[in-house]
């Protein structure tokens, strides 16, 4: 029986491909992991490579010993790296004669919701034409407000993005396990992860001195890959045969009906144990790629704080109304994406940004664009929307935020 085609995301960080001492590249893991999405590729499933080592690439280049802390400096020496870094994937990719293509994205791209769509559609076009996408983040323009903050958040916003089935997070270890392993004997991997939220794993690994990730960066990866419907994978960097292994093994099983075991197949032959790994299962209800892009692919600029009575509205799918705003945090203009917090609803009088003093937990619930600026939503807070023109000599909506504009977590 052929295997449907699938797509997958693979994340490396700079220490899977990087030394940590010398700065040069570990040849040996680039040629095993150019092997693996080879072979992906040849079995007819889509590929991405999320590739960081710019900067630890960069710091070889420019003979650097460590890497600095000065930010235009870190720029500069990723712009030196990720010419290099991706030369050397293309020219090891040339070899089994598999195109290569790069993109490099801050938050800003995928800002814009019609940026978004030309990235899935970029993406779309390299998987028909046979191509291998590498992505990073453009570390070179990149600053805090506009980064991922690590690859393993942008891997899984990618996975989201593509729609992939699969997102693979490697690491310098086999899988998640109860506890460290290198210090306590009794610990247990953890090979299946149906429930994210009462996971209990050992993650005090903190990612190397050139990288930015961890264990727990990974943990979050997995929750927005899981929340997108992809089914995230960690597993050793070391062995990245191991990926092709484990597509080839969940193929197999996912044909295998509840009543037979899972360690045979339809025919009653044995299904071989993959590799070691921890398997984190999608949600059963994922959020669709609009909301996905609303709660994850934009940075929130304030708060608005709503009362119960408009949530539970706006569960009924009704937009927000200026009536149901209690009060507004930060500063940002329209079409800015900002956060919903909900707290029970209190006098004017006492409506001064600390909810808190009034015995109330704020509690973020999703986020929202919005149609008016924090100045605007502050002027006509609390009011109904027939008194929008006359507080502000205009009205550009009814509303403070439409429905579609507005996902929940």
């Amino acid at each position: 029986m052929a295997s449907s085609r699938l797509t997958i995301v693979i994340k490396l960080g700079t220490s899977s491909i990087v030394d940590e001492n010398t700065h040069e590249p570990i040849l040996s893991i680039l040629t095993l992991i150019v092997e693996t999405v080879a072979k992906l590729h040849r079995d007819g499933h889509n590929v991405v490579l999320v590739s960081s080592g710019a900067v630890g690439v960069g710091l070889r280049r420019m003979d650097v010993d460590q890497r600095p802390t000065n930010l235009p400096r870190i720029q500069a020496l990723a712009a030196v790296g990720q010419c290099r870094l991706m030369s050397l994937w293309d020219g090891l990719f040339s070899h089994l004669r598999v195109p290569v293509a790069q993109i490099l994205l801050t938050r800003n791209d995928i800002a814009d919701r019609t940026q978004y769509g030309n990235a899935q559609n970029t993406f779309g076009q390299l998987f028909d034409m046979g191509v291998i996408p590498i992505v990073n983040e453009n570390d070179t323009l990149a600053v805090s407000e506009i980064k991922f903050g690590d690859n393993d958040t942008l891997s899984a916003i990618t996975a989201a993005m593509v729609k992939a089935d699969y997102l693979f997070l490697m690491t310098d270890v086999d899988c998640l396990y109860t506890a460290n392993p290198r210090h306590n004997p009794d610990a247990r991997p953890i090979e299946v992860v149906t429930d994210i939220s009462s996971l209990e794993a050992d993650v005090s690994s903190a990612g190397s001195s050139l990288g930015t990730g961890g264990m727990s960066t990974k943990i979050v990866a997995a929750k927005l890959g899981t929340s997108a419907g992809v089914t995230t994978v960690i597993t050793r960097s070391s062995k990245p045969g191991n990926v092709h292994e484990i597509v080839k093994y969940l193929q197999r099983i996912q044909n295998v009906s509840h009543t037979q075991s899972a360690a045979a197949d339809e025919e009653g032959n044995t299904i071989p144990a993959p590799p070691l790994h921890t398997r984190f299962l999608p949600s059963e209800d994922p959020i669709q790629s609009r909301s996905f892009w609303l709660l994850h692919g934009l940075k929130p600029r304030g708060t608005i704080f709503i009362d119960q009575g408009a949530y539970i509205a706006l569960q009924n799918k009704a937009s927000l109304l200026p009536a149901g705003v209690s009060d507004v945090d930060g500063t940002f203009a329209q079409q800015e994406a900002v956060r919903i917090v909900v707290i029970q609803k209190v006098s004017p009088d006492s409506l001064n940004g600390d909810f808190l003093h009034h015995g109330q937990e704020p509690k973020e619930v999703g986020r929202a664009l919005v149609n008016y600026s924090s100045h605007e939503i502050a002027r006509i807070k609390g009011h109904r929307s027939t008194q929008i023109q006359s507080l502000l000599g205009y009205a550009d909506s009814e509303y403070v935020a439409f429905r579609e504009n507005i996902s929940f977590w």
